[in-house]
């Protein structure tokens, strides 16, 4: 299966690519040869084969959530660099 040159122009403009006429000589080789494999899984019978989202099963890996008493303002500021009035203290980032 040949790819026309309009094809790889059109995915390089997309890609924001300048190809010289050998890359786009080389590129379409390679789309082809893409497009071909492509083509040879779809000659497979999958009838028998669930669709899935994930080839290993996915397993949720979160802790189940349980209310404790919150940290206390203290220990929340304990590692901040700067501290103000109970408040973290940043660095100004908007100019007047």
């Amino acid at each position: 299966m040949g790819i026309p040159r309009e094809d790889v122009l059109h995915v390089a403009r997309l890609a924001r690519l300048d190809l010289t006429d050998e890359e786009i000589k080389g590129f379409a080789g390679q789309l082809s040869a893409i497009l071909d494999y492509v083509a040879k899984l779809d000659e497979l019978d999958l009838s028998d084969t669930e669709p899935m989202a994930h080839v290993h099963e996915a397993v949720n890996a979160f802790r189940e959530d349980r209310v404790r008493p919150p940290l206390g303002q203290e220990t929340v500021l304990a590692n901040a660099p700067e501290a103000e009035d109970g408040c973290f203290r940043v660095p100004k980032v908007i100019e007047a």
